[in-house]
């Protein structure tokens, strides 16, 4: 029931994601949705297509059934709940079934709801019942495909309540066509009972004209059709062969040429001669000038057969038994046939001819007609009852759904919330050590990314499949947590959709943005190492390959040619060398030494600074731009990508992003051992290059007067103790002696 003012609503708005969500939880809430400004909704329109809720739901809401379900169908759809229920407290609540009492039954519609909603417990065996749900309303949906009157005003030959009425509903249905009953099968309706019977009095005012006329339009009586057929078919050929007969007569030069030439029968003569295409071209008789078509003999193999039926039906029934037809004779026939062919393109009602003029007069003079009405207008008497039944099941579906799409379209509160899934999280993908809570299905990866790559969020799309099925379906997984070392395309994990199903997944797209600030401190250092274990891995391939063509080469010489005298050792030669790899140790050497020098000229305190510095001057840069990166990321191209249309920046930041992606951790409480009998033995080496190294830096120390100072700089420190044990007692009384004097 509608309970606005005139007042001015009260909206409450909460801030989760960067943004302002309209909170909907009262009935108030919904009563005023539509005087909230869309400019504050969280999303626009929303796909059909690939959403974790209900597609029976999701369809009575795409009233154009156009695949999107839009701003506008939603208030339809709130505007239509809160108007027919009279207690809107199901419909906040999400009630899995809804209550009778709620139905407002003071208006006609509601009251035509209620008693819908009844019957509908009635068929399910639930009489009695103050309240219904979704799961009644299947023996419903069942009932109408099965009755053979659901209120379409359709019926089918099942609807019958005799043979002679089920017999007239197939003969209109291969008459006129037929159309889908609700059921699914076919029938007919008033328009094609219309269509048939103004067809069948149509064919039958033809058929009197026709007998009214009968001694011109059938000559023949009964035969007439047949004869009219097989005159028109011949019609061609007996004109082009009495018009050749009458050019020969013009002019007798002309016959040769009218007739077949000679090489015509010579091409003929090396094949198997059938009565076929070959010859039919040919006239059906030796072309004479004044000769008659004979009927008999002397006829184009080709044609006998037609020229037989001809004599038969025509010519003997007209003309008598007769082996010639002259040209006044045909003439005759073609003017004998003319007002039958005329009655023939005047035929109206063509639709009915297949039933035949008897069983079409019997059909208009009984009382068909009127039976078939009656058993279309019983249909019709349900069709309110049945229009009810439907809308019990939008009221239904929206009792327990409305709520959950507004909190997913209005507002993202169940994204943001995170009391329970978006109706966009598609699951959860477990891969590389991490569970992904941001999982939305796409159509096509390369069609989705061109768009989600605007949302500044490290993607990986996947292509799942099902073990021992052939249904496959695309993801797109966002990592917000870890780091990107181990994500590569080709890499396999496991995905759990929201029924709990699990699918193999495999990465088959990789959108690449930072994942943390953690991972982009250690990016630097990750990239020298691994460049230069690529430029070690490419020196010692190319040294390698240098030593086999060298081997290769001195093995085909000394196949080929004695080998050449060793030449001598060139001490100049290397002693060059030496000493260039020694000036260049040497400036490595003096380098680190003033750095060195340098680092320990320092005071202690500032030493843990000046090396914090030099990593952050290092990592700094890296830090900046993924901490830029992160808090830019944004849900809004990632659906939009899909088709929905996002109408805020609904960000990802730092501290949400982090409860969409679960790295692994030890169960609380959990025993550890970190002893690994697997474990690598430590080289030794790395010792001693650090006691080395310290060592070194001691003798710098040494050198340069380091220790010195810092011994003269701790010297009063050990000799305060002393002074203070042989300071005098204070004057004024006899003083105690603090301590005992050394001896």
């Amino acid at each position: 029931m509608d309970t606005r003012s005139d007042s001015p609503h009260r909206w409450r708005f909460f801030r989760l994601g960067g943004f302002d969500q309209v909170r909907l939880e009262t009935a108030e809430d919904l009563l005023h949705l539509r005087e909230l400004d869309q400019k504050l909704w969280a999303a626009l329109s929303c796909p059909v297509n690939g959403l974790e809720f209900d597609t029976g739901t999701l369809a009575l809401l795409d009233t154009d059934a156009d695949g999107r379900v839009r701003a506008p169908e939603i208030l339809a759809a709130v505007d239509w709940a809160t108007s027919v229920l009279r207690d809107l407290r199901p419909l906040v609540a999400g009630s899995n079934s809804l209550p009778l009492a709620a139905i407002d039954d003071a208006t006609p519609e509601g009251r035509r709801l209620l008693a819908s909603a009844r019957q509908i417990l009635n068929f399910s065996g639930k009489q009695g019942a103050d309240a219904i749900g979704v799961e009644d309303l299947a023996g419903t949906e069942a009932l109408l495909k099965e009755s053979p009157f659901n209120g379409d005003g359709v019926v089918t030959p099942a609807s019958a309540r005799d043979e002679g009425t089920r017999a007239l509903i197939e003969e209109i249905m291969a008459c006129v066509g037929s159309v889908p009953d609700r059921s699914g099968a076919d029938g007919i309706g008033a328009e094609q009972v219309e269509k048939f019977f103004e067809a069948a009095r149509l064919y039958a005012l033809w058929w009197e004209a026709g007998l009214a006329d009968a001694r011109n339009v059938l000559p023949l009586g009964d035969g007439t059709a047949a004869a009219a057929a097989t005159a028109a078919a011949m019609r061609a050929k007996i004109d082009d062969y009495f018009t050749r007969c009458g050019l020969a007569a013009y002019d007798a030069k002309a016959a040769e040429a009218l007739n077949p030439a000679l090489a015509s029968y010579e091409a003929l003569a090396a094949h198997d001669l059938k009565a076929g295409a070959e010859l039919e071209a040919f006239p059906l008789a030796r072309i004479e000038a004044g000769r008659p078509l004979p009927l008999s003999t002397g006829i184009n193999p080709a044609w006998a057969g037609p020229i037989a039926a001809f004599k038969a039906l025509v010519i003997t029934p007209v003309f008598g038994d007769t082996d010639s037809l002259d040209p006044d004779q045909w003439e005759r026939i073609k003017g004998m046939f003319a007002p039958y062919e005329a009655w023939q393109a005047a035929k109206a009602g063509a639709e009915v001819e297949s039933l035949g003029l008897t069983r079409v007069r019997t059909i208009l003079a009984g009382e068909d007609r009127e039976r078939l009405e009656k058993v279309i207008e019983e249909d019709l008497a349900l069709a309110e009852q049945v229009e009810s039944f439907e809308a019990v099941s939008r009221l239904v579906h929206y009792t327990r759904d409305l709520l959950v799409l507004l909190n997913n379209f209005v507002a993202f509160r169940d994204f943001y919330a995170q009391d329970r899934k978006a109706v966009f999280q598609a699951g959860t993908l477990y891969l590389d050590g991490r569970a992904c809570e941001l999982c939305v299905r796409v159509a096509a990866p390369d069609a989705h990314a061109a768009l989600a790559t605007l949302s500044r969020t490290y993607l990986a799309y996947c292509r799942c499949t099902r073990p021992g099925s052939a249904e496959q379906m695309f993801i797109a997984a966002a990592f917000t947590g870890g780091d990107s070392d181990n994500l590569m395309v080709g890499r396999n994990g496991v995905f759990y959709d929201r029924q709990g199903r699990d699918w193999d997944a495999t990465i088959v797209k990789i959108i690449e943005h930072p994942i943390s600030v953690r991972q982009a401190f250690w990016a630097p250092y990750k990239r020298v190492a691994r460049m230069a274990g690529e430029q070690v891995a490419k020196f010692a391939a190319a040294k390698d390959s240098a030593v086999d063509a060298a081997a290769g080469s001195k093995l085909a010489a000394a196949g080929t040619a004695p080998a050449a005298p060793k030449a001598p050792f060139d001490v100049g030669k290397f002693a060059g060398i030496f000493a260039a790899i020694g000036l260049a140790l040497g400036a490595i050497g003096t380098a680190v030494a003033s750095v060195m020098a340098g680092f320990m000229t320092l005071p202690l305190w500032q030493m843990p600074l000046a090396v914090g510095g030099i990593m952050l001057l290092v990592s700094g840069p890296s830090m900046l731009i993924a901490y830029l990166k992160l808090r830019q990321r944004n849900l809004g191209p990632i659906l939009d990508a899909g088709g929905w249309a996002v109408n805020t920046r609904a960000m990802l930041n730092i501290p949400f992003g982090a409860t969409l992606t679960r790295l692994a951790e030890l169960p609380q409480g959990a025993q550890r051992s970190v002893r690994d009998p697997f474990a690598e033995k430590k080289a030794p080496w790395k010792r001693w290059a650090i006691l080395l190294a310290l060592f070194v830096a001691l003798g710098m120390a040494w050198d340069k007067g380091y220790i010195g100072q810092l011994a003269d700089a701790l010297r009063p420190l050990f000799t305060s103790g002393q002074t203070n044990a042989t300071a005098p007692a204070a004057p004024g009384g006899n003083a105690t002696p603090s301590a005992q004097p050394s001896k």
